[in-house]
């Protein structure tokens, strides 16, 4: 057996950076279904919806693959994999930063939180300034943007 700590783990034992949250008017095992679904094939919004809208996906430059809860989304060109953990509650991806989605029960249907816990600064990808200053807004439109699908695909 893997006695390696997955990321999930790692990330639950550091402070939270940055979050953003939304809500959507659904039950909560619907939205997790589709925000908690990843497996082998290309990135889309059937597919690893959190990075459907990320260059390489819409370029079709980026296939996941692995199984069993850990995952690598692979792109195409000199750009390290990314690393990506599912259970049954959350979903972490590590590429210069690592972050948890998550999808919780509320009144008004189910609040989405998307988590920072790390930013690699020492990554090729990782530029000052912008993960003080962009990284929440992207964070904000990027979860807009997968509430925005989950919405649709179960019309609310």
């Amino acid at each position: 057996m893997d006695k390696t700590p997955s990321l999930l783990a790692e990330l639950d034992a550091l402070p939270t950076l940055w979050e953003v949250q939304g809500t959507v008017p659904a039950p909560v095992a619907a939205v997790a279904e589709l925000l908690l679904a990843v497996g082998e094939g290309r990135v889309g919004d059937d597919n690893l919806l959190v990075l459907a809208r990320a260059s390489a996906a819409r370029q079709g430059a980026m296939t996941v693959v692995g199984t069993a809860g850990r995952y690598r989304a692979e792109l195409a060109g000199q750009v390290e994999p990314v690393e990506i953990y599912v259970d049954h509650a959350r979903l972490a991806v590590q590429s210069w930063y690592a972050g948890v989605h998550t999808a919780t029960g509320v009144p008004d249907g189910t609040l989405v939180s998307h988590r920072v816990h790390r930013v690699l600064t020492d990554h090729p990808g990782f530029a000052p300034g912008i993960a003080e200053l962009g990284l929440r807004s992207r964070m904000a439109r990027d979860l807009a943007q997968v509430l925005a699908v989950i919405a649709d695909r179960l019309g609310c």
